[in-house]
């Protein structure tokens, strides 16, 4: 952290030279992806911010406009094919992607051939797992099933105001949305208008941390990277929290009913957690 300001500054000032992203890991939050981003950082073909796992340049930072954003990333001369290697992709994750209402554009217009990976976790846990989240950095104060009471209020017109307004930002959007952010059907529909389903990779949670090597193999063979003999795949960002009423697990369930089977259409697969 302390050595950000030094990079962030010498990246404006050669920011013309710099690369943007060939791929983008755009969420779920709580989705593992920050896993996947640290194991894609061990290819030798891949390579992500300096210093960091994301920008958040499609959705919180894009007032500071293309030249903030190249500075975060590596010199393109540094990425050129040499001694027998491809060319390095580069990469960053930044999980509001997904969810933020203009994300799918700007990333559409800024980036016309880049590809989208998306993880998809049982939103139930997901939900469960961002409360803890956000409690644990401040961002929330509430219990959880008070907070999903306040959900509906708490995100009243603020999906609306970002897109009148695309400097606004707003905390309980980026915060609060345990529930919303789980409906993924609408998420994917929005980014699949903006970026067109062949430079779309979804990939379930299950199925890549839970169902060996397969998946992770097809997200390399989606990104154009060679297998990765030494790419571990660990799990990180996990919090520990208590173990969830039933109750309140079988009323989540059911909020999402819908939204999974408009989901398991689009897909084209059961998501696990329907299974």
């Amino acid at each position: 952290r302390a050595l950000l300001p030094l990079a962030d500054g010498l990246g404006g000032v050669t920011s013309a030279a710099r690369a943007v992203p060939d791929f983008l890991i755009c969420g779920a939050q709580r989705s593992g992806t920050t896993s996947l981003f640290k194991a894609l950082s061990q290819h030798p073909g891949a390579t992500g911010p300096v210093l960091r796992k994301g920008v958040h340049y499609f959705d919180t930072g894009h007032h500071h406009g293309p030249d903030w954003y190249r500075s975060h990333f590596p010199l393109r001369a540094s990425l050129r094919p040499r001694w027998g290697r491809p060319r390095v992709r580069v990469f960053e994750s930044s999980p509001y992607y997904l969810f933020h209402p203009l994300s799918a554009e700007r990333i559409a217009k800024e980036l016309p051939e880049a590809r989208i990976v998306v993880i998809l976790r049982d939103p139930v846990e997901r939900a469960y797992s961002a409360h803890a989240h956000e409690t644990a950095r401040g961002f929330e104060t509430e219990p959880f099933a008070r907070a999903l009471e306040l959900e509906e209020k708490r995100l009243a017109g603020t999906e609306e105001r970002l897109v009148e307004d695309p400097a606004h930002h707003s905390h309980a959007h980026q915060h609060h949305g345990y529930v919303a952010r789980g409906r993924y059907a609408d998420q994917l529909e929005r980014m699949e208008a903006a970026v067109g389903h062949e430079r779309m990779h979804v990939v379930d949670y299950a199925d890549l941390f839970d169902g060996g090597p397969r998946a992770l193999g097809g997200i390399l063979d989606f990104l154009g990277l060679p297998p990765g003999r030494d790419i571990s795949l660990g799990r990180h960002n996990a919090r520990k929290r208590a173990v969830m009423p039933e109750t309140l697990r079988a009323e989540l369930t059911s909020r999402f009913a819908d939204s999974d089977a408009r989901l398991a259409t689009w897909w084209g697969r059961t998501p696990s957690w329907c299974a």
